[in-house]
């Protein structure tokens, strides 16, 4: 399976931290974020990888390279002149994605089996296939996602308090490339607005639920968290 990162975004959120560096060129453990997230999908035998990249986004590519060093291979999408959201990094790569692939983000690491997740999608047969972590150990972000007991999402809504909301959107989903044809070209917009919601309108948006946590690398308590999650395993 291929595996698409998007890794773009300004990271304002982090202020000074990202004047100089992308969000997933922070060093944990002595390497990128986005290091970790590679090796988790090489270790999976995931290799051919398409990174979007945007904001400082030669950092990136002066790191990583072809991926040779580090067993997989490669690829870049650059969005030169103006950053177009997830959906219109997608969109921008398209030439260079297979009939479905694997997004993640690049602020985001989520341990799981991916190789579990892309059964889970061909099994369903929907157009796409988000994961949605069941929210038992706080990740600090608040339940976004409904499903029906399908496995189907019928809602997300990131601003909403709805008890019907029990599932939150864990940074990585399988997607169909046909899903891209919902995307004008050059159109910034995220991946939400241009094809999640209406793949939920046609019931095509299936999920994968994990009980296993998501680290996120937006705020200084998540950072510390995934320095010691990371800190461990990597011993």
């Amino acid at each position: 399976m291929q595996a698409v990162i998007l890794a773009g975004g300004l990271g304002t959120r982090l202020g000074e931290l990202t004047r100089h560096t992308p969000k997933a060129m922070l060093p944990f453990y002595g390497r990128p974020f986005l290091y970790h997230i590679i090796k988790l999908l090489e270790n999976q035998g995931i290799k051919d990888i398409v990174i979007c990249i945007g904001y400082l986004g030669e950092q990136v590519r002066d790191f990583f390279g072809d991926g040779q060093k580090l067993g997989v291979n490669i690829k870049y999408s650059e969005e030169n002149t103006r950053l177009l959201g997830t959906g219109g990094a997608l969109k921008q790569a398209q030439a260079m994605l297979e009939k479905y692939f694997l997004v993640l983000n690049g602020d985001t690491y989520l341990p799981v089996d991916y190789r579990e997740v892309e059964a889970e999608y061909l099994r369903l047969g929907r157009k796409a296939l988000m994961v949605a972590y069941n929210n038992k150990v706080d990740t600090g972000v608040e339940n976004n996602i409904a499903l029906d007991r399908s496995q189907i999402v019928v809602r997300y809504d990131k601003g909403g308090t709805s008890p019907d909301l029990k599932y939150v959107e864990a940074g990585a989903s399988v997607i169909g490339k046909e899903a891209l044809d919902f995307i004008p070209e050059g159109v910034k917009i995220s991946l939400e607005d241009g094809i999640y919601r209406r793949l939920i309108a046609k019931r095509e948006l299936a999920a994968y639920v994990t009980r296993q946590c998501f680290y996120d690398i937006g705020t200084p308590e998540q950072r510390l968290v995934f320095a010691e999650f990371i800190k461990r395993v990597a011993r």
